[in-house]
């Protein structure tokens, strides 16, 4: 699992669009990592809305947001489309990333254990060393506050 002060665990993905996100490629600036349950569904279309809404004042910051999941890259065209996103819509649809990051965990919904994402945000600073991470997210105010975090000092 990674912890503040260490290296981001490696992320090399294809994304929306037929791209591919490094943060290899990246190195240099700050990224802003973050893992959703799944494209489409009410809270993930929030978030996705929300740092999309403020993905102006992260550019001006030189900091870069990848949304990652293990949704196919061809969902993730129609996703962004659909909702209008700006930000990097990664697929992890092997999963590793998730692994990696530590975000593929036990969840319990109504009774029913299930594996699945936990969302969760990592601010990646220039360095590739995690500045700060977000567990269990609440979808409202986050992206504010990952920008927050991203100004402060």
């Amino acid at each position: 699992m990674p912890e503040v002060g260490r290296p981001a665990p490696a992320l090399d993905l294809p994304t929306d669009g037929g791209g591919r996100v490094s943060l290899a490629a990246l190195k240099g600036r700050p990224v802003v990592v973050y893992f959703y349950p799944k494209a489409d569904t009410p809270g993930c279309t929030n978030e996705g809305k929300d740092f999309s809404a403020l993905l102006d004042d992260f550019a001006a910051l030189d900091a870069t947001v990848v949304a990652v999941s293990k949704d196919p890259v061809k969902k993730l065209d129609r996703f962004k489309a659909k909702h209008d996103l700006k930000v990097v819509l990664a697929s992890d649809e092997a999963g590793a990333a998730c692994e990696a990051w530590g975000v593929w965990v036990q969840k319990r919904l109504y009774g029913r254990e299930y594996m699945g994402i936990e969302r969760a945000t990592f601010l990646v600073g220039p360095d590739g060393n995690i500045v700060r991470a977000w567990r269990n997210v609440r979808v409202p105010g986050h992206a504010e506050a990952v920008l927050a975090a991203l100004k402060a000092p």
